[in-house]
């Protein structure tokens, strides 16, 4: 496989991933809807759990190909991407509250997840039981946010949640839903393993670890959707909601992508490997970010212009702080791509 068509493989594979999460999500909403499920229970379980349909897809199918970097790569790689990244290029063009109800608590929940997956990482490998103990974590976090619902029902992330329930375009007849459910469940699996083929190929060609490129392209394409919801809100003047998803979608990162796949794998009597890197370096890049990010909201500190510019460096840093450490093999590149070039030109 040369390396444009692992590339191209990712890249088709990255929106493949998005359209059927969407296509999943809505279809699976819209027959809740119809079996006249509150809004609220289906933002806590059909959303909740669909929009972390992607990143879980590709974790599992990584970890049980033989490729735990991808996996964890891409767990730890989206959460520095939606702290550093997602958060801080919207806030170059408007301000980011930090101050809505519920955002401290959720703050100090995705800290206690980036907790939870040192935790369990720390020996290297996150066993089957760590990975039951991770998935119950959120089954308790979702139960927890639909009791404070009936309390503080203004949660951003809640706002979020339901909000969902009520977008446009959810199919109607059942005969649509059912198609809608199709291309979800179709086109979930078989994006995910056109990135872990293409990623784990173009590792090679470039003489990285594959965890690189879950770190970086895979964790990017799948923080798409966080990033065009935060810039969305940033540029309609609504941005006090936009950080609600940021959380939201860090939790569930850890506790179910990375519990699903500790679990996927353990059920092959394997544990999740942990690769050094990733435990030496990037998982700590998250801790670091997550820290920073719960301390501006502790003080109720927006994420300005300047605090968005810092962000944004960070994260660039960090990009180059990878190339640096785990330098591409230009050589063998540039070989594979004259290649490719001459086999298209003849």
């Amino acid at each position: 496989m040369s390396l444009l068509v692992s590339f191209a493989l990712i890249l088709g594979g990255i929106v493949l991933l998005l359209f059927g999460g969407d296509f999943l999500i809505r279809g699976a909403t819209a027959l809740a809807r119809k079996w006249n499920i509150p809004s609220l229970l289906i933002g806590l379980t059909i959303v909740a759990f669909g929009t972390s349909a992607p990143e879980l897809v590709v974790s599992i199918d990584a970890a049980l190909s033989g490729f735990p970097g991808l996996a964890l790569g891409n767990i730890v790689g989206s959460n520095i991407a939606n702290v550093l990244f997602v958060l801080g290029l919207p806030a170059l063009f408007g301000a980011i509250a930090t101050s809505a109800p519920g955002v401290k608590r959720n703050a100090v929940f995705a800290l206690l997840a980036a907790g939870a997956l040192v935790f369990t990482a720390r020996d290297g490998a996150i066993s089957l039981v760590e990975g039951g103990l991770l998935f119950a974590l959120v089954v308790i976090f979702v139960a927890y946010m639909g009791l404070l619902a009936r309390r503080k029902p203004d949660d951003p992330l809640l706002a979020e949640l339901i909000e969902a329930d009520h977008a446009p375009g959810l199919p109607q007849s059942v005969a649509t839903i059912t198609v809608f459910l199709l291309i979800g469940l179709v086109a979930l699996p078989i994006g995910a393993h056109m990135i872990v083929n293409g990623g784990t190929n173009a590792a090679a060609l470039m003489g990285v670890p594959d965890a690189v490129i879950g770190l970086t392209a895979v964790a990017i394409g799948t923080s798409l959707p966080e990033l065009a919801a935060v810039m969305v809100a940033v540029i309609r003047r609504n941005a006090d909601l936009a950080i609600g998803n940021v959380l939201g979608s860090n939790i569930f990162n850890i506790f179910a992508v990375g519990g699903g796949a500790a679990i996927a794998t353990g059920v092959t009597g394997q544990s999740l490997s942990v690769p050094e890197q990733i435990l030496g370096f990037d998982i700590w890049v998250m801790v670091a970010a997550s820290v920073i990010l719960t301390g501006l909201v502790l003080v109720k500190r927006p994420i300005g212009r300047v605090i968005g510019l810092v962000f944004f460096a960070g994260y660039i840093a960090y990009i180059v702080a990878l190339a640096v450490m785990y330098p591409v093999n230009l050589e063998a590149v540039g070989d594979q791509l004259e290649a490719e070039i001459e086999e298209v030109t003849e």
